[in-house]
């Protein structure tokens, strides 16, 4: 989820945890705990700042160790380092649960959107994306939004936010439903789908959708059931040239690929240089697929300049390659 859904969850648990008698007998314990339900809701995206160091760290990193199982244990205990002894009064256990809580949430929902997290490690690297939720669900950050209204307004936090938290356990389960039932039209219409990406969006009913056939890739969009096709490619494997090769070995490029399932490439040759491109097709926005890598090589094959991110023009990705101008 996004940080500011993060922010209002934590301080959604540490409404709740006012239900917690040792936390409403003790000013310390409540007041350290909202503390730690903040800090707790936040801390396992401290990998955030990777992005300071360049696209393919943060690409390959986020949502990684910071989200694994041994990093939810870690996290409570690193918060309650810092927190505990500026509230020595506080109940060290209770305190320990709820912050605990927090940041097992963070990692829970976390693996509802489309990006998913490494939460199985070490025990498993695969990526669990279960993709019902979109990153921002505005329904979700709402409701919590008009909880602290609510709380603000005299209600009791606890009650409140278990109100809350039971209509967006119903609101989870309709979203499975509908995505099921997208995924159901897509078999439909292409009944030869070796693998289906259902990604959704912040519109309930609207959802990215990108299939990979024996020999093909799709990509669409669907509202409701109902599944449009915008754009059909021929599923070429990716040869095992010079070229390519040589491109594999850039970092952004490497990141890149451990990172998309679903992508075409394409190589360009001019006079003095090649150009080897890699397009993700999960998520075609107004025809242009913007999550791309670039690797620019030389005629001797040496790397020039390499790109991986977000681009939405050829202008803005040229000044970011910012050695060959293309």
């Amino acid at each position: 989820m996004d940080t500011g859904t993060h922010v209002v969850m934590g301080l959604a648990i540490g409404g709740i945890a006012s239900l917690d008698p040792v936390v409403a007998q003790s000013s310390a314990t409540a007041t350290s705990v909202m503390i730690g339900a903040i800090a707790g809701s936040q801390i396992p995206d401290i990998d955030t700042v990777l992005k300071l160091r360049n696209n393919a760290v943060y690409i390959r990193n986020h949502r990684g160790i910071t989200h694994s199982i041994p990093a939810v244990l870690l996290w409570p205990l690193v918060i309650l380092a810092v927190i505990y002894p500026f509230f020595p009064e506080a109940n060290l256990l209770h305190l320990w649960i709820w912050t605990f809580l927090a940041v097992f949430l963070h990692v829970f929902v976390d693996i509802f959107n489309a990006y998913g997290t490494q939460a199985l490690r070490p025990f498993s690297s695969k990526w669990v994306a279960l993709g019902i939720i979109n990153t921002f669900d505005p329904f979700i950050f709402g409701i919590h939004v008009a909880g602290l209204f609510i709380w603000a307004f005299g209600a009791h936090p606890g009650y409140t936010f278990l109100v809350i938290y039971g209509i967006i356990v119903v609101y989870y389960l309709l979203r499975f439903a509908a995505q099921r039932s997208v995924l159901k039209a897509v078999k439909a219409i292409i009944p030869d789908a070796t693998e289906i990406i259902i990604a959704p969006t912040m519109r309930f009913n609207h959802w990215r959708v990108a299939v990979m056939s024996k020999h093909q890739f799709f990509v669409g969009r669907a509202v409701k059931n109902h599944v449009r096709v915008l754009d059909q490619f021929n599923r070429v494997p990716v040869p095992e040239t010079p070229v390519l090769e040589a491109a594999k070995k850039d970092k952004n490029l490497s990141a890149f690929l451990s990172f998309s399932p679903v992508y075409r490439w394409e190589v360009d040759e001019y006079d003095d240089y090649y150009e080897v491109r890699f397009i993700d097709l999960r998520y075609r926005s107004n025809g242009h697929y913007p999550f791309v890598a670039v690797v620019q090589l030389d005629r001797e094959l040496t790397i020039q300049s390499s790109y991986t991110g977000w681009i939405f023009s050829e202008e803005k990705l040229r000044k970011k390659l910012d050695i060959i101008p293309g």
